[in-house]
């Protein structure tokens, strides 16, 4: 991790001052995702022709290996064939990443390979069309003219070469982004919340949604609002049958689309096993054939976005069992409920949103009324402020469930709970840990959670305010003024004491003519100060 860290910002230093951070991420995480398919590839080649990992542990060994299988007619075909069934493609060596690499080291580097390769790919694979598109090799922002931006890429590669992303352990995509935001937050922080959720957020609800359902032999997810994919990418950590997970997202951005695309490629998911659209979550329902409810609904949304709120819309099957629509300019409980619909009856949801939800009236009002009276509603989280990239307000973690027997509403009070950042607030393991087993029990701690009753929150006119059911309040310990004074004045008298003991001092001593200055400066301190 923090190789991955300090190749980034070197790498990222060739691109800084041409372009701002939101611009720079795509080359970075475009060229990093290239170089894993390539380093992938490479690593395939090894294991299919059954040759020993040990004498072929270099990119170099690897790249002959490649080369020569490729020279004999007999083996050619079927290698490119295998690649194909098991990586999803293949890549000529000309284009390998090492290869650029080699080529940039030596100054011959032409950017027209490179922009070669990622057509090659995009055109020959569907999973890869358009996954390049945002690393525009022709933009006048990588320098004035052909020869510059050839440079400034040449730059880029020989420092991103030395990554050993087969290596990686974690999400690589997820870390890189989460590092590019957090290093360049004054930048790249600006709209960063609605691409990624911080990786501690993303476990804890990861671990809920997947509570009780750990053994299911087939687990499906869906993230209507997935960014980088990293959210609904942390389920499969948590239960027993990771191989058998469907993934599903959609995302409005394409370029964070692209970023999904590439997140779950990297974490080797099938294809078959990604069904991702690039869409309005809201204006349009997707998906709407089979299946279209899921185990595990996972959504950090923008917050309190503007939506058409159509009255169309209360035909909408998403939303028409609660009579009313969430406002134009609050669209938080329109994501709230197209995840709700999408879940299946045995799954549970959890979606971040602002704490608004908790307590608007209106039209949100009548909503909650409606949820809390289904039950839908199981747990509110409250979140410390500063969590999130690119907004310090404090947020809610709601856990939703269908079909419960019951009617009342966990509430955690996790705000005060957290590690202190210079740019961002964090949670420590323990922090999750502790949230997660409270969820898992259900208790009431004092002064951090509490179980409300149905009859409790319609008393409260169905207002979840988180501090209305968790007094977490200090209660500020009594002060003695009478003891504070006397101490105050016995500290006066004890420094008199000393002071008049130590002018004495100073009056009594011999000194030489040299030290005359000092001694009188020294004694008219003590005589103003008195």
């Amino acid at each position: 991790m923090a190789e991955l860290n300090t190749i980034l910002f070197s790498a990222a230093d060739n691109l800084r001052s041409k372009m701002d951070a939101s611009e720079y991420k795509n080359y970075l995480l475009g060229l990093i995702f290239y170089k894993y398919l390539s380093d992938r590839l490479l690593e395939k080649v090894v294991e299919i022709a059954d040759e020993s990992p040990e004498e072929n542990d270099t990119v170099e060994k690897q790249t002959q290996l490649y080369v020569a299988l490729l020279a004999d007619e007999e083996v050619k075909n079927d290698l490119i064939e295998t690649l194909v069934d098991t990586l999803g493609y293949d890549i000529e060596p000309t284009y390998l990443f090492n290869v650029l690499t080699d080529q940039a080291k030596q100054n011959t580097f032409q950017l027209n390979d490179l922009n070669k390769a990622f057509i090659d790919l995009s055109t020959k694979y569907d999973q890869f069309n358009g996954l390049f598109d945002d690393v525009d090799l022709t933009s006048k922002k990588l320098g004035s003219d052909a020869q510059q931006r050839n440079i400034t890429i040449t730059e880029v590669i020989k420092k991103l070469n030395p990554i050993n992303l087969l290596g990686h352990d974690g999400d690589v995509i997820g870390d890189a982004y989460e590092f590019l935001i957090s290093q360049f937050a004054s930048e790249a922080g600006k709209k960063a919340g609605e691409f990624y959720t911080p990786h501690e957020v993303s476990v804890m609800m990861a671990r809920i949604a997947a509570m009780g359902q750990e053994e299911k032999k087939l687990f499906s997810v869906y993230d209507p609002t997935m960014g980088s994919g990293s959210l609904m990418l942390n389920i499969r950590n948590y239960i027993n049958h990771p191989e058998n997970v469907k993934y599903h997202g959609q995302e409005l951005n394409t370029t964070t689309y692209n970023l999904a695309k590439m997140n779950l490629i990297l974490h080797e998911v099938d294809k078959e096993d990604i069904r991702l659209s690039n869409g309005d979550t809201l204006n349009k329902d997707w998906p709407t054939d089979e299946p279209y409810t899921f185990d595990s609904v996972l959504m950090n949304p923008p917050y309190s976005a503007k939506w058409s709120s159509d009255d169309t819309f209360l035909d909408d099957s998403r939303f028409n069992r609660y009579g009313r629509l969430a406002p134009k300019t609050k669209a938080d409980f329109a994501f709230l409920l197209h995840g709700l619909y999408h879940l299946k009856d045995s799954g549970t949801m959890a979606i971040v949103l602002p704490h608004g939800v908790l307590f608007r009236g209106a039209a949100e009002g009548a909503i909650r009324k409606k949820l809390l009276e289904d039950g839908s509603i199981d747990a509110v989280i409250g979140m410390p402020s500063n969590l999130f990239f690119g907004t310090s307000i404090p947020t809610t973690v709601i856990i939703l469930k269908k079909n419960r027997t019951t009617r009342d509403v966990l509430f955690i009070d996790a705000s005060k709970e957290f590690i202190k950042g210079k740019n961002q607030n964090k949670f420590s393991d323990d922090h999750i840990n502790k949230i997660v087993k409270t969820y898992k029990n259900r208790e009431s701690i004092e002064k951090y959670s509490y179980v409300a009753t149905f009859e409790e929150i319609r008393e409260n006119d169905f207002n979840l305010n988180i501090p209305r059911y968790v007094d977490a309040f200090e209660v500020e310990v009594h002060v003695d003024m009478a003891l504070l004074g006397s101490t105050i004045k016995g500290i006066r008298q004890e420094k008199a004491e000393l002071e008049s003991n130590l002018y004495e001092m100073i009056s009594s001593l011999k000194y030489n003519e040299e030290n005359d200055e000092w001694i009188k400066g020294a004694l008219e301190v003590f005589n103003y100060e008195s």
